[in-house]
């Protein structure tokens, strides 16, 4: 309980007239005694009321609330969450309210200031944006009453606990479910490639087109019809992803509001969307995380839904990345020849590692090695050099430049292909790969 502005402006007006009163006696000026006496029986009669309106307050019960928020939440988008407030006073009440958001939850417009009317429920929102995936959970809203007279204002602490995850930025996935397909790709800035060869699945025989392949003809079809007929193929739709998520320290970067982590936990979902939607059996496997987890590879929308169940929580550590232990992991329980996607962010210290994991890898499944680069040695070596700190600092982020292109050197010479981007561009390169090599029968 605190005083409020009314008492403290009453408080002061009357002890400014005591001092007032109190220096013209000591200046020997005559002050009428009344005033005096009206002085002190003001102060004594605000001590009273205001006594007689803090007893009041407390005897106050308190109004109900009822907080009305999504069960989960998308990474990084704005939502909005509703506070049902009502009481049983028979006058109007206006009190201030504020909800106590858990860490890691970026809010707007709180406190909220409402007045309440008698008999009537109240229905008032603010707007909350994630900062980090999880589980989150609110326990506390609070509220500021004005006592009946206005001289105080109290505050009462509601125990209304509600529940909500945090999931990586599924409203763009599940977006794209309202578009075309190719429509939805081409938003996002994905280039469709004409596929090379055939080695697809059989789909149909029609009428032989211009600038179809002598190839694509079934002669027997087309005696039968007397008319020359083609074979239409489609992309080989059953094919296994397998996504190596690395957590460890080297993708703690940050470029923006998201850590690389973040990045490619979302271009792993976003190609996973795609690739479900190609028919393929998409799967995960994380290593250097503190509870290493595997999905295995299966087909169907639901695989997306079972996806976002299992990663959600999921957050980078200090852990260094051991990647020929991952692999033998992954080894272990991917039999089937499989597309694997190894994300994480290469470092001079990862060169032998990365380099006999991959060798090993190879053996048995395609990999993609994508590895996430980092905004500010891009900015350096595009700089100006006016200073001496300026050209170690240029020089320092060409080294690093060069030491990652020397070990996607390396990885290419033993038959790695390497995707070495920045995070801003992972979703649509990554994509566009996967439908390059697609469409290119690389997967088969």
């Amino acid at each position: 309980m605190k005083p409020s502005r009314r008492l403290l402006i009453w408080l002061a007006i009357l002890l400014a007239i005591g001092i007032v009163l109190g220096a013209l006696q000591a200046l020997d000026v005559e002050v009428p005694s009344s005033l005096l006496s009206i002085n002190w029986g003001l102060l004594l009669a605000l001590f009273a009321l205001s006594l007689l309106d803090a007893l009041r307050l407390k005897r106050l019960p308190s109004p109900r609330v009822h907080r009305q928020m999504p069960g989960s939440l998308a990474l990084g988008r704005w939502s909005e969450v509703r506070l049902e407030v009502e009481h049983d006073f028979d006058q109007s009440l206006a009190i201030q309210i504020f909800d106590h958001v858990p860490d890691g939850l970026s809010f707007e417009n709180l406190p909220l200031d409402i007045e309440l009317q008698p008999g009537q429920s109240s229905l008032i929102g603010y707007r909350l944006r994630p900062l980090k995936r999880g589980h989150f959970t609110f326990d506390t809203c609070e509220l500021n009453l004005p006592s009946p007279l206005g001289l105080w204002s109290g505050k009462r602490l509601l125990n209304i606990t509600d529940h909500t995850r945090v999931y990586p930025d599924f409203a763009r996935l599940y977006g794209g479910e309202l578009l075309a397909v190719d429509h939805w790709l081409s938003q996002l800035g994905v280039r469709q490639r004409q596929r090379r060869g055939q080695g697809m699945e059989f789909h149909q025989l029609r009428e032989f087109r211009e600038g179809d392949s002598l190839r694509q003809i079934d002669w027997k079809a087309t005696a039968r019809h007397r008319t020359p007929i083609a074979r239409e193929y489609e992309d080989e739709r059953d094919q296994q992803i397998v996504f190596m998520l690395d957590c460890g320290r080297n993708m703690r970067s940050q470029d923006g509001e998201l850590s690389h982590f973040d990045h490619a936990l979302n271009a792993c979902l976003l190609l996973s969307y795609v690739a479900l939607r190609h028919g393929d059996a998409v799967g995960l496997m994380t290593f250097a995380s503190d509870q290493p987890r595997f999905i295995a590879p299966v087909k169907g929308a639901g695989q997306l839904k079972a996806l976002l169940n299992s990663v959600y929580d999921l957050d980078s550590t200090q852990r260094t990345a051991d990647y020929p232990a991952a692999v033998n992991r992954l080894l272990a329980r991917q039999t089937r020849r499989a597309l694997v996607v190894l994300m994480s962010n290469l470092r001079e210290e990862d060169d032998e590692g990365v380099l006999s994991a991959v060798k090993l890898l190879s053996q048995h499944h395609p990999v993609l090695l994508v590895s996430l680069r980092e905004m500010a040695p891009d900015l350096l070596r595009r700089s100006s050099v006016q200073t001496l700190q300026e050209a170690l600092s240029y020089c320092g982020a060409v080294d690093y430049l060069n030491t990652r292109a020397n070990i996607q050197e390396r990885l290419s010479t033993h038959g790695c292909p390497v995707l070495d981007t920045r995070a801003e561009k992972l979703n649509h390169e990554l994509v566009t790969r996967y439908l390059a090599w697609k469409k290119s029968g690389v997967l088969q």
